[in-house]
């Protein structure tokens, strides 16, 4: 998304990568949370006019669907009649943008893993994940956009006096299963609904996905009497679906595959200052301000990071005449303005 706002400014934006080309089907399965796509994140492809795309890969939700354990079921709206948030494929949704990226002229380099990064000279280190190969990168500006776990991030507190950074894992963890579709290809639950077993101490919910599936998420202790670490077998996972989610269990047919084939993942929140370092490295998204999957905000806090950052830019770059090359050059108006971006970054996900 970053990628492309740059671009259509006239920057030359490079993509490093640390997987894989999920586009020729190298994605590693079993660890996806489809993602919600509410207001913030539409207002970032409105602006930059990828709307219509996206919305091809993503299905309307009108509400919360409530599954008691006796399984009944009660819709909690989201709003007023024809106000939706929308489930997208988190794998959909990144092979659209980098389809959409490249288009716009960004170019991405994959199994590329960031070793450094040089902020004085914003000089990027990189070993390929095949060879093993190290080179360096140039640029005027390095973006870290690279996740929680932020090999940006690490770099900047190496080299950043006071840099402030902390990690709050809960004591939950996450794991994902599935409901196929009928044999016709249709849905086996109401398709337009973020599906939720709230079981008070953890929580099942299940996502659509436009083939007629559906993703699901147990969110569910690591510990204790009822956790990951007490469902050893298949006869205790069994027993333990029957009891608490009776009217999921038939509509998952591959529950004990998944159970024990998909990893736990965890669930860490993360904040760190400064967001940027003497105007060459920014970073953004997880990589600045990690949270929860479960609030549904992960990817739209990331989404209005662009969009505020774009606005910035905006009204504080000035473009100049013509470059030789047809690019466009810009020269900073208003440098404090850009000094306080990471603060106006962050804003939301603090709120």
């Amino acid at each position: 998304m970053l990628a492309i706002y740059l671009s259509q400014r006239g920057y030359k934006v490079e993509i490093f990568e640390r997987r894989d080309d999920m586009r020729a089907g190298n994605m590693a399965g079993g660890k996806s949370i489809n993602l919600a796509l509410s207001d913030r994140g539409w207002k970032a492809l409105r602006g930059v006019g990828i709307e219509k795309e996206i919305m091809e890969i993503a299905i309307p939700m009108k509400g919360r669907m409530i599954h008691d354990v006796e399984g009944k079921t009660n819709l909690l709206p989201y709003g007023k009649e024809g106000q939706y948030i929308y489930s997208v494929s988190r794998a959909g949704l990144n092979c659209v943008l980098m389809d959409l990226a490249e288009k716009k002229g960004s170019k991405i380099h994959f199994n590329k893993r960031c070793k450094n990064i040089s902020v004085k000279d914003a000089a990027l280190t990189v070993e390929d994940g095949i060879t093993k190969q190290e080179n360096n990168f140039y640029a005027s500006r390095i973006f870290g956009t690279d996740g929680a776990f932020s090999a940006a991030r690490l770099q900047m507190q190496l080299s950043t006096d006071r840099f402030e950074y902390s990690q709050h894992y809960l004591n939950y963890g996450y794991k994902e299963l599935h409901i196929p579709p009928t044999t016709d290809g249709k849905f086996v639950m109401e398709k337009n609904c973020l599906h939720i077993w709230p079981r008070g101490k953890f929580m099942m919910i299940a996502l659509p996905n436009i083939d007629g599936s559906f993703t699901c998420t147990l969110f569910f202790p690591f510990e204790g009497e009822e956790s990951f670490a007490t469902l050893k077998t298949k006869d205790a996972v069994s027993k333990f679906f029957d009891k608490t989610f009776p009217d999921a269990v038939p509509l998952m047919p591959t529950l004990l595959d998944d159970f024990f084939n998909n990893p736990s993942a965890s669930l860490v929140t993360v904040k760190c200052f400064p967001w940027n370092v003497e105007d060459k490295v920014l970073l953004l998204g997880d990589a600045a301000h990690a949270i929860v999957p479960f609030y549904g905000q992960g990817m739209n806090c990331g989404f209005e990071d662009c969009t505020v950052l774009n606005e910035i830019m905006e009204n504080h770059l000035t473009p100049l005449t013509q470059s030789g090359g047809g690019k466009p050059q810009m020269k900073l108006h208003g440098r404090k303005y850009l000094k306080k971006l990471p603060y106006y970054v962050n804003l939301i996900p603090m709120l």
